[in-house]
């Protein structure tokens, strides 16, 4: 008698990406009110038992589909083999690498989307911040952490300092690209140069 496959580990994780995917899409177009999970499992080719058994619900979704999309920053901070003399490019990368995963036309979209369903639903927006922009600001602490333990910058509050270079490197142009006039490439690279140029300034050893 034939044993009964048992379909095991990869076909689980197979489904949930299939899942993760369909849900970034559908959070990214239509947002988070609007984003129906039966359409969701029709675009991944699972029922909506799958997905509430990887998933306990909606917001859970929600959470782990913007959780998978900030990883696609997380390559950006590394040190390994880094030495003094190529901080300022690495952190001129991180720098452009962050602006450029914000600009996108989808991204902005997005979070207009989510800004305005946070107005009705409070917890949209916190699950929003702890699954994306909170977890990004974490691994750039980690990052300045690691470049201050090795005595590359001196640096007493790597999250405050972590803000800062952030900040400085979405400046005013951030605020044109949300309002429809999104700054020319040559003026976001000067900008974020100029961010680099003065974070070193503040925190070098």
């Amino acid at each position: 008698m034939a044993r009964k496959r048992n379909p095991g580990r990869p076909t689980d994780l197979a489904k949930r990406e299939a899942i993760l995917a369909a849900a970034t899409k559908a959070f990214f177009e239509h947002g988070y009110g609007a984003a129906a999970i039966e359409q969701i499992a029709a675009a991944a080719g699972v029922s909506k038992v799958t997905i509430y058994n990887h998933f306990s619900d909606k917001q859970s979704l929600f959470a782990a589909a913007i959780e998978r999309e900030c990883e696609r920053m997380r390559g950006h901070f590394f040190i390994e083999g880094q030495s003094g003399a190529e901080l300022r490019d690495h952190l001129l990368h991180i720098g452009l690498a962050m602006v450029a995963f914000l600009s996108r036309p989808e991204m902005v979209h997005f979070e207009r989307r989510i800004a305005a369903e946070t107005e009705r639903n409070p917890e949209i927006g916190r699950a929003f911040l702890d699954a994306g922009p909170r977890r990004m600001k974490a691994a750039l602490t980690a990052f300045l952490t690691a470049v201050a333990d090795r005595g590359a910058l001196a640096i007493d509050n790597p999250g405050l300092a972590a803000e800062q270079f952030a900040s400085m490197c979405k400046g005013f142009g951030d605020v044109e690209l949300r309002f429809g006039s999104p700054p020319a490439a040559s003026a976001t690279r000067q900008r974020v140069e100029a961010a680099v140029e003065t974070f070193l300034k503040a925190y070098r050893t």
